[in-house]
């Protein structure tokens, strides 16, 4: 049965992005809305704060949210990276953009919905019920080389060649203990046991394919970053490298000023910073979170807060 949610790294985030009465916040995936809860009563009357998400048991949620919320509410059932279009496009620039990736808890632990290695269940996997693609499309009609390509790319399994042709063997399968068996059969015995459950990365990857949550990460934080006024905060929160990497890589790239090539005596690109870090590293739970909540172990929290427009074409 669903457990009640227990928003990650809450206190840190509402620390980081600093929200003020009267400010504008969007929350890129609303998911249970423990971190909305604790930005919205900083916001306060006067304050709105937008929430994003495509699960629609998540707009169920919402509903009883904004009932309650202390300040404006909306809410927009799409994936974050086309709601952020979406407002961008209604000329919407936030002092703060916040996003808690990868699945929620609520998610998981609704056991038909497939996101578990842990409960047998149809394959679903969808974090948007209503779109096309599931998990069993993924695993029984997708071509091997490509299932392999999926659990190797997504899931940084070293196995993924043996599970995709054992999955492409055994199909069609319709659980996730059929799916889960498939996987171990894939795997060398001494890799089955030790390092965690042997299915762990090969269910993530399939859940990343499904729901396109890379390519969707990739277009909003450009979309993101751009709305943002000066003085304006960009907060992430990843539970998996692929998804930590790409939030680093964007915000680092930000903080960057000069781009000359080293040999160059003075600067030329005229390139200034456009990002502060605010997380010079990642900020991780503490062990007492990590107590209450097991699962926010893996957490990573960065953050950035805009200091110029780079208008500067780089070198």
């Amino acid at each position: 049965m669903p457990t009640e949610h227990q928003p990650v790294l809450a206190t840190e985030l509402t620390e980081l992005l600093a929200p003020q009465p009267g400010q504008t916040a969007v929350d890129c995936t609303f998911g249970g809305g423990g971190h909305a809860r604790r930005i919205a009563a900083e916001l306060g009357p006067g304050g709105t704060l937008i929430c994003i998400d495509r699960d629609p048991a998540a707009e169920a949620r919402y509903e009883a949210f904004a009932a309650e919320a202390p300040c404006e509410t909306r809410f927009i059932a799409a994936d974050f990276a086309a709601g952020l279009r979406t407002l961008r496009g209604e000329g919407i620039h936030p002092e703060m953009v916040y996003m808690d990736l990868g699945m929620s808890s609520m998610q998981v632990d609704a056991w038909e919905r497939g996101f578990s290695y842990s409960y047998d269940a149809p394959l679903d996997m969808r974090m948007d019920t209503r779109q096309q693609l599931s998990a069993a499309d993924v695993v029984n009609e997708w071509p091997e080389s490509r299932l392999a390509q999926v659990l190797r790319r997504f899931g940084e399994e070293r196995y993924a060649g043996g599970i995709a042709r054992e999955i492409s063997r055994r199909r069609p399968l319709a659980t996730t203990s059929e799916l889960v068996d498939a996987i171990k059969a894939g795997m060398p015995a001494s890799a089955r046991f030790g390092g965690g459950h042997p299915a762990k990365k090969s269910f993530q990857a399939i859940r990343i394919a499904v729901n396109g949550e890379l390519d969707s990460l990739d277009d909003a934080l450009p979309t993101a970053w751009g709305m943002l006024p000066l003085g304006g905060r960009l907060g992430t929160i990843a539970f998996h490298s692929l998804e930590d990497r790409r939030a680093k890589r964007f915000l680092a790239e930000r903080a960057r000023g000069c781009v000359c090539p080293p040999e160059l005596p003075v600067c030329v690109c005229g390139r200034e910073p456009e990002a502060e870090l605010l997380t010079r590293r990642a900020v991780a739970p503490g062990p007492d979170e990590i107590a209450a909540n097991p699962r926010s172990r893996s957490a990573h929290l960065r953050a950035a807060v805009k200091v110029s427009e780079n208008l500067a074409v780089e070198a």
